[in-house]
C-alpha cells in the first residue's frame, strides 16, 4: 500500500514541480506514533523557500483530495531535502561530484559497508569515493547496483 502512495504521490506531483521549474527528489509515506506522514522533497539550484513548498503543498493537496489515495488522516509535508540531501538517482551522483557523502551498501567493499567520502566521479554505473583513512587517502569504486543508500555529509573542518 505504500509503495502505491508513494508512486501516485510521485505522478501527481512530478507536473507540478516541473511547472514551477524545481526537482522532485524524493517522495515517502511513513507512520509515526500514531501519524501518517506524506513527504514531498523539493529542490531547485540555489535551494527552495517556504513559498515554493507551500505552492507545490497547495497544489498537490489539491490533486490528492481528487484521487483521495489514503484512507487513514495524514500530514502533507512539502519541504526542501536539507544539507544531508538523499542521493538516490544515477543523475543525483552525477550532478554532486566532488561533495561529501556517505554511502551505505549491501555488501562489503573491501571489508566495508559505510563509506564517509568525497564524490570523484559516476561513470559507467560506478560511484568512486576518495575516502582518508587516517593521514593517506584511498579511492574505493562501489558499483550503483550496490548501493542501500547514499546521502550528502555535512563535514567540519
Amino acid at each position: 500500500m505504500s509503495r502505491k502512495i508513494v508512486d501516485l504521490t510521485e505522478d501527481l506531483a512530478q507536473p507540478i514541480v516541473e511547472q514551477m521549474n524545481l526537482e522532485l527528489v524524493d517522495v515517502e509515506f511513513v507512520k509515526e506514533g500514531k501519524n501518517h506522514f506524506l513527504r514531498v522533497y523539493v529542490d531547485k539550484e540555489g535551494g527552495v523557500d517556504i513559498e515554493d513548498c507551500e505552492k507545490v503543498s497547495e497544489q498537490l493537496s489539491e490533486k490528492l483530495d481528487e484521487k483521495d489515495p489514503i484512507e487513514s488522516a495524514y500530514f502533507l509535508e512539502v519541504s526542501s531535502p536539507g544539507v544531508e540531501r538523499k542521493l538516490k538517482k544515477r543523475a543525483d551522483f552525477e550532478r554532486f561530484v566532488g561533495s561529501h557523502a556517505y554511502v551505505k551498501t549491501y555488501e562489503p567493499i573491501d571489508g566495508d559497508k559505510e563509506f564517509y567520502g568525497d564524490i570523484k566521479s559516476f561513470e559507467n554505473d560506478e560511484l568512486t569515493l576518495t575516502i582518508k583513512i587516517k593521514t593517506r587517502e584511498k579511492e574505493v569504486v562501489i558499483p550503483y547496483s550496490k548501493i542501500a543508500k547514499a546521502h550528502l555529509a555535512v563535514t567540519f573542518n
